[in-house]
């Protein structure tokens, strides 16, 4: 493969192990590893950041390391985004994998060929490796493009990444605008710019605590597309007490291989069927998750 690899991780030593694994066959040729730190007064976390640390730094290959530890703990949202941030300061462009996406051995080329047949075109701001339905369309096609895709294990530019808005701070306004009816179509379009307000506010509560909401928000403000493969090369293996939002059931898509060459996809339009039952699907868990914060506190 040829592209860099941030890996995102924190304290679940089991997950970590068996994501690594699929990331020491890739074999990239750098590779950064960003770990935040122990959270006060949490039993076992220290003990299980520093286990996560050493299966990361378990090198047996020809590569460039480079580390971002946090030595205090800094919570999802700020966490990630900094670390991806952190990356794309010293990368144009690469892949991102979380402690809980597991990949198959076809995401890596997968990204590597999507980041660069799009590399120029900016209108694409993400490579999703992830395929909600399962399969969408792979009699006809390797791949389509969506207004929403997913950060289940991903991959994009800094040119992208650079006008990410932590904070979603134009929110309202852009929904007095219609951008979002505008994008999506009137059903679609309300949904998502309810779910994203819904988000806003439980972030601003602190009722959860999430960098996916503004990447998504960031993305739909400058009308950025992201490429899905027709096959689920992700499998979410982190769902479970231990997770900060897969706190449910274990997810049923599981990570495929897909072949090669890709068929070429011209159509550099949303897939607008795919985007309603992505949301269709998604609205649920953001409820749940906002109904757990509550009983925790």
């Amino acid at each position: 493969m040829r592209s860099a690899v941030l890996f995102v991780v924190f304290n679940r030593p089991h997950c970590t192990k068996h994501v690594f694994s699929r990331i020491r066959e890739a074999r990239p040729p750098r590779l950064y590893i960003a770990c935040d730190g122990p959270r006060l007064n949490t039993f076992l976390d220290q003990e299980r950041v520093d286990e996560v640390k050493l299966i990361c730094e378990n090198i047996d290959w020809d590569c460039n390391v480079n580390t971002l530890y946090r030595a205090s703990n800094l919570g999802c949202k700020l966490a990630v985004s900094s670390a991806i941030s952190w990356f794309f300061e010293n990368e144009e462009e690469g892949i991102i994998l979380e402690d809980d996406c597991l990949p198959s051995r076809s995401f890596f080329r997968f990204c590597d060929e999507m980041l660069d047949l799009h590399r120029d075109n900016e209108g694409i701001y993400l490579v999703s490796g992830y395929n909600k339905q399962q399969r969408w369309r792979d009699e006809e096609c390797d791949y389509f493009y969506s207004h929403l895709g997913g950060i289940w294990g991903w991959a994009s530019w800094r040119r992208a990444w650079s006008k990410f808005d932590i904070e979603m701070t134009h929110l309202e306004s852009m929904i007095e605008t219609g951008i979002f009816t505008r994008q999506m179509g009137h059903q679609l379009g309300i949904r998502r710019q309810k779910q994203l307000l819904k988000a806003k506010n439980a972030i601003k509560d602190g009722r959860i605590n999430s960098w996916a909401f503004p990447w998504g928000y960031t993305r739909h403000v400058h009308s950025g597309l992201s490429c899905v493969p027709s096959k689920s090369l992700i499998k979410n293996i982190g769902f479970g007490t231990q997770s900060t939002h897969t706190t449910g059931h274990a997810e049923t898509v599981y990570e495929e291989d897909m072949g090669f060459p890709l068929r070429i996809n011209d159509n550099l339009v949303a897939d607008l069927e795919y985007d309603l039952r992505f949301l269709q699907t998604t609205n649920l868990p953001l409820r749940l998750l906002l109904k757990v914060s509550r009983l925790l506190k």
